[in-house]
């Protein structure tokens, strides 16, 4: 019996010291307090990939965090991953709806299943796509928005801003 445990104990070993840190952190169902800091390290990872670039560094604009706030949810509780909202809306719609003036809408980067902030800025700086979206020195805000499946899938969205 001592011998099942001490070998049990030495396999869980390499897991724990190779988890990343944030993941050792993140719960399934993270609350709003541990939601938010994942938000904002997406922000710090963005703006570090931005000014690396010579980009400015993009400020949070609270319109933008519920307009991505609210399509993250959308997704998970209608169980679908789509830059088209379940009622049709585009990102652009979803920025006016929150606030944020249709004239200053820029782009939108989606994902699902990173389970940590620079998990998820490493798969968009991955992506042409959603690198060019980061990259791009003419958006000025930003809003990111983190829910969770039940199963406890990570769905994130990124907005952005002209305005």
């Amino acid at each position: 019996m001592k011998r099942l445990v001490a070998i049990a104990v030495l396999a869980a070993i390499p897991a724990l010291v190779a988890a990343p840190a944030f993941a050792a952190d993140a719960p399934k169902k993270a609350g709003v307090a541990a939601n938010t800091a994942y938000e904002n390290e997406v922000v710090r990872l963005t703006n570090a990939q931005r000014t690396a670039k010579g980009c400015p560094a993009l400020r949070i604009d609270q319109r933008l965090v519920r307009s991505a706030r609210a399509h993250s949810a959308d997704m998970v509780s209608e169980r679908f991953f789509s830059h088209t909202g379940s009622n049709g809306s585009s990102f652009v719609d979803r920025e006016v709806s929150a606030g944020y003036p249709r004239r200053g809408a820029s782009a939108e980067n989606i994902a699902w299943g990173y389970p940590t902030p620079k998990g998820v800025v490493t798969g968009w700086m991955n992506s042409p796509g959603h690198r060019a979206n980061i990259l791009n020195c003419g958006s000025i805000a930003v809003g990111v928005g983190l829910a969770y499946t039940k199963g406890g899938a990570a769905y994130w969205t990124q907005d952005f801003g002209r305005s």
